[in-house]
């Protein structure tokens, strides 16, 4: 059995959200080079250009990426032989959250839902919590916009619609978002479990890298064929036409009721924070 103290859960989150609100992901910053290496339109090329600049900017300054430093998604993986010390382990990640938005100089973006009044330090953070085995404590987080978050979406198909009924509203669906996620995009796409987890899974596949080829090479295939029907759309970066509507797909899928087809499109902005540690 393995202690951790609370103080260090929050302090770790801090740290997280202070860095992914300055610093693009390796991954991300690399996929945008290739991106406007490969871009025919001058446009794009320009914009592209542009971002990876802002990039540049921001982890230099340690300014935020974005005006928007988005609402706090944490993924908490806690190992069965792990022992939490000192407190609650949602109150700690909560803190964290507080602390690095506030000496991170983030914008607090959470308000009540009804009043629209802002709870002025961009918590309550949106925490899913899984069990693991082993003697770690895993936390990944995401700062999502507010423009990307409108333009996902959660359905319930018809099971005979199958995959080309999944491919079909996953195209439709950026097709329709067009600029207002702040295109190239990446792509959640999550199948199965219930109306709820299906939501989940697709918020839970941003977490991977865009180099990451998933282990099963059927979904593997279905992602790379997204990939590729929605860079034909022609959105293109800004939403100003080009060949990279999207930076990646990433799908995440499980077993469901026999009679339903669960559905969710997450969709992510180009400014793709994403952190993570392991304590």
């Amino acid at each position: 059995m393995r202690t951790i103290q609370i103080k260090d859960i929050t302090e770790a989150v801090a740290d997280m959200c202070m860095k992914a609100g300055a610093e693009l992901p390796g991954d991300v910053y690399a996929r945008l080079q290739q991106a406007k290496e490969k871009e025919t339109s001058p446009t794009a090329r320009e914009i592209l250009r542009q971002l990876l600049e802002n990039a540049d900017m921001a982890k230099k300054t340690r300014l935020p990426l974005c005006q928007d430093c988005g609402i706090a998604v944490l993924f908490v993986e806690v190992g069965d032989d792990v022992r939490i010390e000192g407190g609650n382990i949602r109150e700690a990640v909560n803190a964290g959250v507080r602390k690095g938005y506030a000496e991170g100089y983030l914008r607090k973006s959470v308000c009540d839902p009804f009043t629209r009044a802002n709870t002025g330090d961009n918590t309550p953070a949106v925490i899913h919590f899984d069990a693991v085995p082993g003697d770690k404590l895993r936390i990944v987080f995401l700062a999502k916009g507010g423009g990307c978050e409108n333009m996902s979406r959660v359905t319930m198909l018809a099971p005979a619609q199958g995959w080309e009924g999944v491919k079909r509203f996953v195209i439709n669906r950026v097709a329709d978002a067009g600029a207002n996620p702040c295109p190239p995009t990446i792509v959640g796409v999550g199948v199965g479990g219930a109306f709820d987890r299906a939501a989940e899974l697709a918020e839970k596949a941003l977490t991977r890298r865009l180099d990451d080829i998933h282990p099963n090479p059927d979904i593997a295939a279905k992602e790379k064929e997204l990939e590729t029907a929605l860079n034909k759309l022609g959105v293109g970066p800004m939403g100003l036409g080009g060949e990279t509507t999207v930076l990646g797909v990433k799908i995440a899928a499980e077993p469901c009721h026999l009679a339903c087809l669960p559905l969710a499109v997450n969709i992510q902005c180009h400014s793709h924070r994403r952190k993570e540690v392991v304590l």
